[in-house]
């Protein structure tokens, strides 16, 4: 009796703890489930945000041909929408519809329409709303590559009605930094606040053609619709970014620097490779354009007083980037900042005419400045 009790207790408990190792099973099961689903959950909403919000930017802001486009009458928000997406004004038409029905936004009018890529959807909805039939821009201001803010003022005040030091002010007003650094998280962050820095807003400020459609554009506006297209080609590179261990911020500066060392594609990506392989040998960058941009100057040949001068931007005198860009930049030179051209060389020299020399040591450098600099 008591071997049949003790088989007995033997058996309930090995039943016991099946069913535990089971329950333990579920629960882990379960828990697998419940994370996957709500990683799911977070990475789709995550896409549905970005998509509608790149669905809500100008379908190509550099976009300069007009678009003909009919709104039939009696034509509804959905119709509208369809139209506007056939014809390459906007990204979605079902983006479209739900806009609009958000902003409680109506009363559009049928007619021969005029747009433009470049526009931002409210400009859209109000051209239609108003029954602007020939949306034209007031203005196109373009802003090249390798431009200061004190030279994309420059080129505003010319064109638009405002004058250079009103631009100027307001990119460099502390209170809308701040806001501005709120409203763009992305690219914006506190480093541009660094006392050190001459203008916060210092090549964020993207080189491109601007449409503009108000007849009286503020400031605010139009520095906006260069930190979107900031925001828009940069956000492209952000793995890239993070492969190099660069912040946004760091990015921008290397960008800014091969920007103003090279003239062309291919110089771009070979001098990015030289100045990676500065840094990671502990070698100082010691390029020029920071010199000049730490003078406040322009100069056709830097002199070796000129490299003594004591500013976070000398990159002959602090051993790594400048405490921020030196001027605005294009697409290839962050490209290039970013995936650069790998070689063996440290050094290179223009010649004055358009060329570059390359060496891979301090005494082939040398040479090559015997023989191609006079």
């Amino acid at each position: 009796m008591s071997k049949q009790k003790s088989e007995w207790k033997k058996a309930y408990k090995d039943k016991m703890k099946k069913r535990g190792e089971e329950a333990r099973t579920v629960r882990r099961i379960v828990s697998v489930i419940i994370i996957s689903l709500s990683l799911i959950f977070i990475i789709g909403a995550y896409s549905a945000y970005s998509y509608i919000k790149s669905s809500l930017q100008p379908v190509d802001p550099d976009a300069t041909e007009n678009i003909e486009v009919t709104i039939p009458l009696g034509s509804s928000t959905s119709a509208i929408g369809r139209i506007l997406e056939e014809n390459g004004v906007i990204k979605d038409a079902r983006i479209f519809r739900f806009y609009t029905k958000f902003k409680n936004e109506s009363d559009f009018q049928a007619g021969d329409y005029m747009f433009n890529g470049s526009m931002k959807i409210d400009e859209i909805i109000d051209s239609l709303q108003q029954g602007i039939i020939l949306a034209k821009p007031m203005y196109k201001v373009t802003i090249p590559e390798g431009m200061t803010v004190d030279e994309i003022a420059d080129i505003y005040a010319q064109k638009l009605p405002f004058d250079k030091q009103a631009f100027l002010d307001k990119a460099n007003d502390p209170s809308y930094i701040q806001a501005l650094i709120e409203k763009y998280p992305g690219i914006l962050s506190e480093t541009i606040l660094d006392d050190r820095i001459k203008t916060p807003l210092e090549g964020y400020l993207f080189a491109a053609t601007y449409s503009i459609y108000e007849k009286e554009p503020t400031i605010e506006s139009i520095i906006e619709a260069m930190l979107d297209k900031t925001q828009s080609v940069a956000g492209q590179y952000f793995n890239e970014m993070t492969e190099q261990e660069f912040s946004v911020h760091e990015a921008l500066t290397f960008a800014s620097i091969v920007e103003k060392e090279a003239i062309n594609e291919e110089q771009r990506k070979m001098i990015s490779g030289i100045f990676h392989n500065r840094l990671d040998n502990d070698m100082r960058l010691q390029t020029d354009p920071t010199v000049l941009y730490a003078l406040g100057i322009h100069k056709g040949k830097v002199l070796y007083e000129d490299l003594e001068v004591d500013s976070p931007y000398n990159t002959y005198k602090i051993e790594a980037l400048p405490v921020g860009p030196i001027s605005n930049f294009s697409e290839s030179a962050l490209e290039a900042a970013l995936i650069p051209e790998e070689s063996e060389y440290v050094y290179f020299l223009h010649d004055g005419e358009g060329n570059i020399y390359y060496a891979k040591n301090l005494d082939e450098h040398n040479q090559n400045k015997r023989e191609h600099i006079k």
